[in-house]
Formats: C-alpha cells, sequence, structure tokens
C-alpha cells in the first residue's frame, strides 16, 4: 500500500507536467502564426513606428531640453502608452478571425482553446518585446554621458514586458467578445487605462478600499518595477491579470462556439 502511496504522486506530477508541456508546445506554435501574420503587414510597423516615436520625443526631450539622462519619464509615460498601442495590436486577435471564419479553421486543428489563447498571448508579450528593443538605444546614450544605475533599468524593462502581457490579455479577451476590431480596441483601451489610471483617484474612495484599489492598479506596480524593486507581490499581480484575461477568454470563446 506504502509503494501505491507513494507512486501516485509521482504520476499525478508526471501527468500534470505532460500537459503543461503540451500546452506550451502548441501554444508555441500559435504564437509563430500570429507573429507572422503580425509582420506580414503594415500594422506592426505602423504601430511600432508611433510607439518609438511618441517614446522617443518623451525620452530626448528630457534628455536634451532638461538635460536629465534618465528613464523615468520614458518608464512614467509607459502604463498610459501601452493603454492605446496594446489593445491597437490585440483587436484583431480573435475580432477577425471570428469575422472572416478562420476562426472555425483553427478550432479542427488538433488545438484546445486554452492553447489557442495562451498562444496568442505569447505572441502579444514577444511583440511588447520586440517594441521595446530598439529602445534600448536610450540606456546607450544614458551610458555615453554618466553612470546610470542598472537595477531601475532592468526592473523596469522587465516590469514592461509584463505589463504589455498583462495588458495583451485584456486586449485578448476584448476581441474575444466582439467580431468588430474598433469595438474590441475600445474595450481594451477602456479597460487599460482604468487599471493604470485607478490609483490616481484614490481620494474619491473611502478608507476602507484604498489599499484593494491601489492594489488593482497596474501603474501601481508597474513603479516598483521602475524603481529597480522586484517584489513577489507585483509579479503576482501582473500573472493574476494574465491567468484571469485567458481564463474569461477561453470561457467566452466556450460559450460562444
Amino acid at each position: 500500500m506504502s509503494n501505491n502511496n507513494e507512486t501516485m504522486p509521482a504520476n499525478i506530477n508526471k501527468k500534470f507536467i505532460h500537459v503543461i508541456k503540451s500546452v506550451f508546445q502548441k501554444a508555441f506554435i500559435i504564437m509563430k502564426k500570429e507573429l507572422m501574420s503580425y509582420y506580414s503587414t503594415p500594422i506592426a510597423y505602423i504601430v511600432i513606428t508611433v510607439f518609438l516615436v511618441v517614446t522617443g520625443w518623451f525620452f530626448f526631450s528630457t534628455f536634451f531640453i532638461f538635460n536629465q539622462a534618465e528613464l523615468r519619464e520614458f518608464f512614467k509615460l509607459l502604463p498610459i502608452i501601452f493603454s492605446f498601442i496594446i489593445p491597437a495590436v490585440t483587436m484583431r486577435l480573435f475580432a477577425e478571425e471570428k469575422h472572416t471564419g478562420s476562426f472555425e479553421i483553427i478550432m479542427t486543428l488538433p488545438v484546445s482553446l486554452t492553447d489557442v489563447v495562451v498562444g496568442k498571448l505569447f505572441a502579444g508579450i514577444v511583440f511588447t518585446a520586440s517594441m521595446l528593443a530598439p529602445t534600448l538605444i536610450y540606456i546607450v546614450s544614458i551610458a555615453i554621458v554618466g553612470s546610470p544605475d542598472a537595477g531601475p533599468m532592468v526592473g523596469g524593462y522587465f516590469g514592461a514586458v509584463l505589463l504589455g502581457g498583462a495588458f495583451s490579455s485584456i486586449g485578448i479577451l476584448a476581441s474575444s467578445i466582439t467580431k468588430n476590431q474598433i469595438i474590441a480596441f475600445i474595450i481594451g483601451m477602456i479597460f487599460c487605462l482604468i487599471l493604470t489610471l485607478i490609483d490616481k483617484f484614490l481620494f474619491f474612495l473611502p478608507a476602507s478600499l484604498l489599499n484593494f484599489a491601489e492594489y488593482l492598479s497596474a501603474d501601481y506596480h508597474f513603479k516598483n518595477f521602475a524603481k529597480g524593486i522586484i517584489d513577489l507581490r507585483d509579479l503576482i499581480y501582473f500573472v493574476s491579470v494574465m491567468a484571469i484575461g485567458v481564463l474569461g477568454t477561453v470561457q467566452i470563446l466556450e460559450e460562444r462556439r
């Protein structure tokens, strides 16, 4: 009996690892498909260009006009910029497929809804990272004229990828609700802005809700990363938002399937 009891947890762990490995493998295939569709159209390049122009203006204005060699202003505005940019990227992920009927074709493949949604989330995260990659030149510019603190920079970029993943999950959820890409963009943008700005309106809330409302703020958690503080609570927050977005999307698609 004892041998059977010992082998059962081991078998369960093996099955769990096998399931997770299978999900990631299939999600990786979906991710590659989505990234290819991203970069096969001008939309990705337009979005990246707009992002670099906007962030470049704020960075180099503080760099040259105010003589400040730092990324503080860049990271400060990133949640607001992402609130518009990320929903614009994710609005087509399910809305377009449902509109054209290609979603039914995907469902004929040997993949589950979870595989599809996780794969699209991975694509959003990778796209966010690729969008941030050219901004590394800002670090080079700062390093040339000064001795920047590596902690806030590394933490800021790590937090930016997590923020992009969280907002991507919200955008994917919004895209699963409707066939109209514009409506998906508006819904995703509104929810991203709410999570970004909620801690700016704490004075309207009763004292009993202040801590809870502050914890809901994406900007609040991102600021800690931008300060070089890697806190497990902030990491859990962004992972939780992504998990909620994925589970919500899967549930909506299951009901409408």
